[in-house]
């Protein structure tokens, strides 16, 4: 696929789900209609394509993307449901409803995908085409609203190529969706449900299922509306154990080295262990290895990691957040 692709429109039919199939096991993305709203697809198992769907969104940080699957054999391969996600996905799976769960010592979503946490936004849509693409891909699909970060979500494909022509490869047109606005989030954690968003499934509709009501996570300040967390985990993404040191223009001794580029820093040797983001520096490749290289590097056992500096224009903006909130001082 191209940096900057061609984005082609078709019309749903057999053809056009096979199509998207196969653009999304090349590392495409793909553009189609759920009952909510358009989501922009990638497999949720390719660190790389997730990386070029931010790029197209212009998201401004690495947050946790939602993983569509087909049904809840598919979603219990990747999370572990308690009582209540077992009851809420049997009464709403197909449908408006993502679930925030724990996600599986073996799943094979990116760690780009879930932003370096243990848990996991799924849900399965509930609309014919892209139950289609999910069953001829057959792997998870993640599927933030397909448009510009901070803009309207999309309802038709007209909306999806006036915000990201030329940025994604294919659009599957399917009309109008017919919910036309996002799923309702709903955590299934710690033994308790906690509504995150509202969305296209009311809460009432969730309280009698579960005979309880539901009690509602404050949204922390500075976060999105849409990000799909737990309560209080917006500012505790994946952190090593080890400290991080930012910007480093040198490797001192002990320290592992998380570099980007090709010019290694100062005493670069002293390193206990290195890892290269992008030795390109390619931004997209760096977006793709960075929780990745940072747990590998945590594992080595240093009590340090210096960190090269990484350009903050384009995904380096989101890179150096997340960089930022690993070094953050922690009690």
């Amino acid at each position: 696929m191209t940096a900057e692709p061609t984005t082609r429109v078709i019309s749903a039919n057999a053809n056009a789900i096979a199509q998207a199939a196969h653009c999304l096991a090349a590392g495409g993305l793909v553009a189609f209609p759920t009952e909510t709203v358009y989501g922009l697809g990638a497999d949720a198992t390719d660190a790389t394509a997730i990386a070029r769907l931010y790029a197209a969104k212009g998201r401004p940080a690495f947050n946790p993307l939602i993983a569509h699957v087909a049904d809840s054999t598919a979603a219990r391969a990747l999370a572990v449901f308690d009582a209540a996600a077992e009851r809420l996905a049997a009464a709403f799976w197909p449908g408006p409803l993502t679930l925030v769960l724990r996600k599986r010592s073996d799943c094979p979503v990116a760690e780009l995908a879930t932003a370096g946490l243990d848990t996991i936004a799924v849900r399965a849509p509930d609309h014919p085409i892209a139950r289609e693409i999910l069953r001829a891909f057959g792997k998870p699909i993640v599927a933030p609203s397909a448009n510009r970060s901070g803009h309207v979500s999309p309802t038709t494909a007209a909306h999806v190529l006036a915000d990201l022509r030329g940025r994604i490869d294919l659009i599957v047109d399917g009309g109008p969706t017919p919910v036309g606005v996002e799923s309702t989030i709903v955590a299934c954690l710690e033994g308790r449900a906690l509504l995150l968003r509202p969305g296209g499934l009311p809460r009432a509709d969730i309280e009698r299922v579960l005979g309880s009501p539901l009690a509602v996570a404050p949204i922390p300040p500075g976060s999105e509306a849409d990000v799909p967390l737990a309560p209080g985990m917006l500012a505790s993404h994946y952190a090593p154990k080890a400290r991080l040191r930012l910007d480093a223009a040198n490797v001192q001794a002990g320290e592992a080295l998380l570099a980007f580029g090709p010019m290694p820093p100062a005493n670069a040797e002293r390193a206990t262990r290195v890892l290269n983001l992008s030795t390109g520096g390619d931004l997209v490749e760096a977006a793709a290895n960075l929780f990745s290289h940072l747990r590998a590097l945590d594992g080595a056992g240093a009590a340090v990691i210096a960190v090269m500096p990484v350009p903050h224009e384009g995904l380096g903006e989101a890179i150096n957040d997340r960089l930022a909130r690993a070094a953050a001082p922690r009690d």
